[in-house]
């Protein structure tokens, strides 16, 4: 692809889900902070809709999780395509970014590549996991990665990529984790999930959980916390309780997750998350059968939850599918609430983690990476 340094001042970014819209806002809040005269158009959610110019499309609630349920997203995919085709065109931005979400964002990449709009991934998808052949294609059609983890660079570099780490973004949003105190009271978080399919598999599931916990531990409450996208009206539709005994949370700065004693997660940010905050966790995942299977045979990694993979042993306990029942989770659950020692082990290996993510200012870092590379002569943009 050419150096040509480019006369527009319009960035593209684009993510597809609840996490890659959080740090995608961040990142555009930095490129703005920096240089206020550089145009932001997105698809997102409603994190980026509020910090980008211009706003095409609320993709984050729309997204699929899985193997096969993309194949559903289908003609909503090809439609929103068109809409970014007939962007870059019209608007030649300066550069395109992704976040994650590597079904859509693959697209993106190969229809700005075709038009030598220079591209950078941020947030790059797990694709050491899985399906690794899905690096050559971010290789050859991105003139930057910017990775999450320590050990990404080296994996992406053998098929070709640019890629950098310059640590993981959420230090720049989760806080350092405060001094537990037990007061007498067992809260007990439900973090289910950010996608529709996940809600309606855990939702309940993990609510039945602290009804078994409860029975035992009657000094339990349990706080379900939300993502955005989706209003109390759903949540709530999906518990099978006439009455729930559940405090809805919904927040930013992760004060109340703080301050659980343990929290029940669907597997994916969250759990990296609870890591940072220092909470005792276990991680639980169901799926369509049909999903299960593929994920089988093409997963790469011993674990599912990103705790786990960093530390290379299981710090987290994780059950998956048919090991996902109430009895079972609400077992582990009161295994920690009988042993505070064990407790206390936990949140020692889970804040180890903190230690091997870098630094904070990673968006800010990230930010300045992306616009002195695209605007070389920065006199054309300022």
């Amino acid at each position: 692809m050419p150096n040509i340094v480019p006369t527009s001042k319009n960035i593209l970014v684009v993510a597809g889900d609840v996490s890659g819209d959080l740090h995608a806002s961040n990142l555009v809040r930095e490129i703005k902070r920096i240089n206020p005269n550089v145009k932001i158009t997105a698809l997102g959610g409603k994190r980026l809709k509020e910090t980008a110019d211009n706003f095409l499309f609320d993709l984050a609630s729309k997204g699929a999780s899985g193997f096969v349920a993309p194949l559903v997203k289908l003609p909503l995919w090809i439609k929103l395509l068109k809409m970014v085709r007939g962007y870059l065109d019209s608007e030649q931005p300066a550069c395109v970014i992704v976040v994650d979400f590597y079904g859509f964002n693959s697209q993106v990449l190969g229809m700005a590549k075709h038009r030598n709009i220079p591209c950078y991934y941020y947030v790059a998808p797990q694709v050491w996991a899985s399906r690794h052949n899905r690096t050559k294609t971010i290789a050859s059609s991105t003139k930057k990665v910017i990775t999450i983890f320590p050990f990404e660079p080296a994996f992406h570099a053998k098929y070709g990529s640019n890629a950098v780490f310059l640590g993981n973004p959420l230090l720049d949003i989760v806080p350092q984790p405060k001094e537990h105190v037990f007061d007498g009271t067992f809260r007990l978080g439900i973090l289910p999930g950010s996608r529709v399919g996940e809600l309606t598999k855990h939702t309940d599931l993990f609510y039945k959980t602290f009804k078994e916990v409860q029975k035992i531990f009657p000094n339990t409450k349990a706080y379900l916390f939300c993502v955005p996208e989706f209003s109390d009206e759903f949540y709530l539709s999906l518990i099978k309780d006439s009455n729930p005994q559940v405090t809805l949370v919904r927040e930013t700065d992760y004060k109340e997750r703080g301050n659980m004693d343990f929290l029940i997660t669907c597997s994916g940010t969250a759990t990296l998350e609870n890591a940072l905050l220092g909470v005792p966790m276990l991680v639980a995942y169901k799926m369509s059968s049909i999903t299960f299977k593929v994920a089988k045979a093409v997963i790469k990694v011993p674990y599912i939850s990103l705790v786990n993979i960093l530390a290379g042993k299981e710090v987290v306990k994780e059950f998956i599918q048919h090991f996902a029942t109430a009895k079972n989770l609400s077992a582990e659950v009161m295994s920690y609430f009988q042993n505070p020692q064990k407790t206390k082990k936990m949140r020692e290996q889970l804040l180890n983690i903190r230690k091997t993510l870098g630094d904070p200012g990673v968006a800010k870092r990230a930010a300045e990476l992306i616009l002195n590379d695209v605007f070389a002569n920065k006199k054309q943009v300022l």
